[in-house]
C-alpha cells in the first residue's frame, strides 16, 4: 500500500463541545499553520461582471425571486484588499479560497477571461505581500452552466478532459505562488448532495430524478470526480511539480464512527458505513479500487476502473480531506490515519460553527467551538499525530449554500443590507487574534476577560 505524502483533514461541523485543555499557541510547532477559508461563489459576488459567465449555482439560486443568492455575497471581488488586511491583522498564516471556473474560463473550455485571470493574480499577490500563503481549491461546486447544459456535468466523462484543462490553466498561471492545491472540495458529499438527493443543480427548477437514476448517477459522478482529480494531479506531477514544488490532493467526506453496541452486527454495520462514507473515495486513492463491500452491495451500479484507470487513481493524492463532526471524532480519525497510513502530515481545511446571522457580535459559542477544536488538534498532536494546520470556516460571513443569509460562520460580521458590505469583528475574531499573537491562554481567565471587554460592542 502506497502511503500518502500528505493528508488534509477537511472539517465542517454543526456541534460544539467543551473540549478544552491547557494550551497556548506556543504549544504548537512553529511551522503549524492557523488559517481561514472561503469559496468563490460564497465570497466573491460580482456574478456577471468582467466577463464571468453563469455557474450552476447562479442558475439554481436565481430560481426564486429575491436576493437570496450569491450575486453580491460579501463582495470579495471588490473588497479583497480590505479582507486581506483583516487577515493580516488577525495573524493568519494562510488563506484558502476557490477559483471560479466560469470567471476564469467563461465557456468552461477554451478562451481565458483576462479580467478573471487578473483578479486571481492580484488576490494571490496581495496575500503574499502580507505574508499569507494562498491555498487554492479548483472546484467548490460552481460548475460552468455551459458544461451542465452541454453534457450534464459530472455524470459525463467529458468532464475529465475539461476539468484537467481548467486545472492546467490554474497550475500554469498561479502555480509559482501556490504550493497547496485541492482539486475538488468534499467530493463524496458533493456527489451525494448534487446527485443522490434526487435534485440536480444548474436547472430551474432543479431536475427531479427517479430513484433508479439517483442510485446510479451518484456513483457515476463520484467515479468521474476520482478520474478528473487523478488526471489533474498526474498532469501537475508531470508538467509542474519539479519546478513549482507544490502538492495536489482531494477533499472527501468522512467522519469517525463507532458501533452502537459491542454486538457483532453493530461492528459489521460500522465497517459497512465506513466503507461507503470513507472508503468510497479513499480506498481508490490508496489501492486503485473501491471497497469490496461496496462492490458486493452495489453490483453494476458501481462503475469499474479499467486497469489503466486504477493505476492512474492509485497514489494520485498528495493529501486527502476528511469531514468530521465532533472533537472526539476528529481525534479518532487522526489516530486512525496515524496508525493505518504511517502518520502522514495532516491539515484541517475547514472547521466552523453556524449561528443565526446578525444575532450578535459577541459570538461566544463560536469562540468556544474554535477553542474546543484547537484543543482536539492539540491533543492529537500530543498523542503523536503529524497534524500541521487548521482552517476556520469562515474568515467572514458568506452566502451559505444551504442557509443563505440566515446562517453565518464568519469571525467578521458582514452587513448584507449595507451596499458597502461593512465588516465588523466578532468576539471569535478577537479570540482567534489573541490566541495567534499569544495574548490568550486557554487555561486562564483571558477568554472570560475578552468577553467582558467585548460586551459593550455586542449589538449590531
Amino acid at each position: 500500500m502506497k502511503p500518502f505524502s500528505q493528508f488534509f483533514v477537511f472539517v465542517v461541523t454543526v456541534s460544539a463541545t467543551s473540549y478544552i485543555d491547557a494550551f497556548t499557541r506556543n504549544d504548537f510547532p512553529n511551522d503549524f499553520l492557523f488559517e481561514a477559508a472561503t469559496s468563490a461563489y460564497q465570497w466573491e459576488g460580482a456574478f456577471d461582471e468582467d466577463g464571468k459567465s453563469p455557474s450552476v449555482w447562479d442558475t439554481t439560486s436565481h430560481c426564486d425571486s429575491g436576493s437570496n443568492n450569491g450575486d453580491i455575497a460579501c463582495d470579495g471581488y471588490h473588497k479583497y484588499k480590505e479582507d486581506v488586511m483583516l487577515m493580516a491583522e488577525m495573524g493568519l498564516e494562510s488563506f484558502r479560497f476557490s477559483i471560479s471556473w466560469s470567471r476564469l474560463i467563461p465557456n468552461g473550455r477554451g478562451r481565458i477571461n483576462p479580467k478573471g485571470l487578473l483578479f486571481y493574480k492580484n488576490l494571490i499577490k496581495e496575500l503574499r505581500s502580507h505574508g499569507i500563503e494562498p491555498q487554492v481549491t479548483l472546484y467548490h461546486y460552481d460548475l460552468p452552466q455551459s458544461l451542465e447544459d452541454e453534457y450534464g456535468g459530472w455524470i459525463n466523462r467529458k468532464i475529465i478532459e475539461d476539468f484537467t484543462a481548467f486545472a492546467d490553466v490554474c497550475f500554469r498561471e498561479f502555480g509559482e505562488d501556490v504550493k497547496l492545491w485541492t482539486t475538488i472540495n468534499e467530493a463524496t458529499l458533493f456527489a451525494i448532495g448534487s446527485y443522490g438527493d434526487g435534485m440536480r443543480y444548474g436547472h430551474c427548477p432543479p431536475m427531479n430524478y427517479s430513484t433508479a437514476n439517483v442510485c446510479t448517477e451518484t456513483y457515476i459522478a463520484g467515479h468521474n470526480m476520482l478520474l478528473a482529480h487523478s488526471s489533474a494531479s498526474n498532469l501537475y506531477k508531470l508538467k509542474y511539480k519539479t519546478k513549482q514544488r507544490g502538492s495536489v490532493g482531494l477533499s472527501i467526506y468522512a467522519y469517525g464512527l463507532s458501533p452502537y453496541t459491542d454486538s457483532k452486527d453493530d461492528e459489521i454495520a460500522t465497517e459497512r458505513a465506513e466503507a461507503f462514507l470513507f472508503g468510497w473515495m479513499l480506498k481508490p486513492l490508496v489501492v486503485g479500487d473501491y471497497p469490496d463491500i461496496m462492490k458486493r452491495t452495489l453490483g453494476s451500479r458501481l462503475p469499474v476502473f479499467s486497469e489503466e484507470e486504477s493505476k492512474q487513481v492509485k497514489g494520485s493524492s498528495d493529501f486527502v480531506g476528511v469531514f468530521d463532526a465532533v472533537p472526539w471524532g476528529l481525534e479518532g480519525i487522526l489516530q486512525h490515519i496515524k496508525q493505518s497510513y504511517n502518520n502522514p502530515p495532516i491539515y484541517i481545511l475547514e472547521n466552523g460553527k453556524p449561528m443565526k446571522h446578525g444575532s450578535t457580535l459577541q459570538d461566544t459559542p463560536r469562540a468556544e467551538f474554535i477553542q474546543a477544536y484547537i484543543g482536539a488538534v492539540h491533543n492529537a498532536i500530543t498523542n503523536g499525530s503529524d497534524t500541521r494546520g487548521y482552517f476556520v470556516w469562515s474568515m467572514i460571513d458568506l452566502y451559505e449554500l444551504i442557509g443563505g443569509y440566515m446562517t453565518s460562520y464568519g469571525m467578521y460580521y458582514v452587513n448584507f443590507s449595507d451596499p458597502g458590505r461593512k465588516r465588523s469583528p466578532k468576539l471569535s475574531a478577537s479570540w482567534y487574534t489573541g490566541f495567534l499573537n499569544g495574548t490568550i491562554d486557554v487555561a486562564s481567565q483571558d477568554t472570560i476577560q475578552l468577553q467582558r471587554k467585548c460586551s459593550g460592542s455586542s449589538s449590531l
